[in-house]
């Protein structure tokens, strides 16, 4: 990687990371990296629809494979409480995840693929609200538009060493969904529970029955029911509770599985409502598919580090973090790939972590040897 592209990289991670915004709240981060792409680059077409992401595009000439590479840039309400030159400026909220750091490495990556060419039609996607799983739904349009053969994407890792590059087939993120159970009965006097109906004892067999529902990690295809949060009546003392929500993040390595999770769940709660005289209704959010990586697409990311010398290994087992990238793995084929942050680098979403700029240059060159750059 040219020595004044990476440099330019990491300033643009730095600015990133001082002005970071929640899913959604993008406005100035995706105005920030449109602005660095038009002012470093002379032979990419950016495609700015006023939508909550964007992309750029390098075009080889008609009939050429269609390759996209994608970055998120959204941050998370976690507070900045390290010292850093370039720390956040936003009360409440950091780039906990390093989206600053992806969106900054493909910043890069374009440089260089303006600069020397590319024997492929390179599209650089920018996505918005990675962390609600809604941003790849809206932004997978341009596989369409595009006609996209194959897409790649990166996370960085603590826990894997520095640079090291790292591999799998098929599943490599779990498929997720926040679930909530709501359940209403009818109020009484705290002192006549008996004149009330009260969710909490349905609420309670609920969570009882939640590990004849999940797997253990030892069987194949990890099935996980999590409790976030159970909010049942209210602080007056004088009423009996008689509403109440069992809030839960479910995953599983497969959808199949997750899907038969949650009718499991659901099936109970209803035949508990009904045996009770509940109402119970259901509710969900932060949808993530699993991410599932075509085999194809791997190789090409092995072959890459292989040829220019890059450290990697292969990843034993998926992480059971969800991903929104299986969005557009859905659609055509492609791979997710990670680059290591160092084995004692704080984990993402903790107060300790901030991006490491040294891993920029090992994602802009296997990227370029994806879109087929020899230099």
């Amino acid at each position: 990687m040219e020595k004044k592209n990476l440099q330019l990289a990491i300033a643009l991670r730095h600015e990133l990371h001082t002005h970071p915004e929640l899913s959604y709240e993008e406005v100035w981060t995706r105005q920030r990296l449109i602005n660095f792409l038009k002012e470093h680059t002379n032979n990419l077409e950016i495609i700015d629809e006023g939508k909550k992401y964007f992309y750029a595009a390098y075009r080889a000439g008609a009939g050429k494979k269609g390759i996209a590479f994608r970055a998120d840039f959204d941050a998370l309400p976690i507070p900045e409480t390290i010292s850093l030159p370039w720390g956040s400026t936003i009360s409440g909220i950091a780039h906990k995840c390093g989206h600053d750091g992806h969106s900054s490495s493909l910043a890069g990556f374009a440089l260089e693929v303006d600069q020397k060419g590319a024997d492929h039609n390179i599209f650089f996607l920018f996505q918005h609200a990675e962390e609600t799983a809604q941003g790849a739904i809206e932004a997978k349009e341009i596989l369409y538009k595009e006609k996209i053969d194959e897409i790649y994407g990166f996370h960085n890792m603590p826990g894997i060493p520095m640079k090291t590059v790292s591999v799998i087939d098929g599943t490599a993120h779990f498929a997720s969904r926040g679930m909530s159970i709501e359940m209403v009965g009818y109020p009484s006097h705290a002192s006549e529970p008996e004149k009330g109906v009260n969710p909490s004892y349905a609420i309670a067999k609920v969570i009882d029955a939640i590990p004849s529902f999940t797997s253990p990690e030892t069987n194949d295809g990890l099935v996980l029911c999590t409790v976030i949060q159970i909010d049942v009546g209210s602080e007056n003392y004088g009423i009996a509770a008689h509403k109440g929500a069992l809030k839960m993040t479910i995953r599983a390595e497969r959808e199949a599985e997750l899907d038969q999770l949650q009718k499991n769940l659901e099936n109970l709660s209803m035949q508990l409502g009904k045996q009770y005289g509940i109402h119970v209704s259901f509710k969900y959010n932060d949808i993530f598919p699993e991410t599932v990586n075509t085999k194809e697409c791997s190789d090409v990311v092995r072959e890459v580090c292989r040829e220019k010398g890059l450290a990697w290994q292969e990843l034993p087992t998926p992480y059971r973090a969800s991903e929104d990238f299986g969005e557009y793995l859905k659609q055509v084929k492609g791979s997710y790939f990670y680059v290591g942050s160092g084995e004692n680098h704080p984990g993402i979403h903790t107060l300790e972590y901030d991006f490491p700029d040294d891993i920029i240059e090992t994602v802009v060159e296997v990227y370029k040897g994806i879109a087929g750059m020899k230099h």
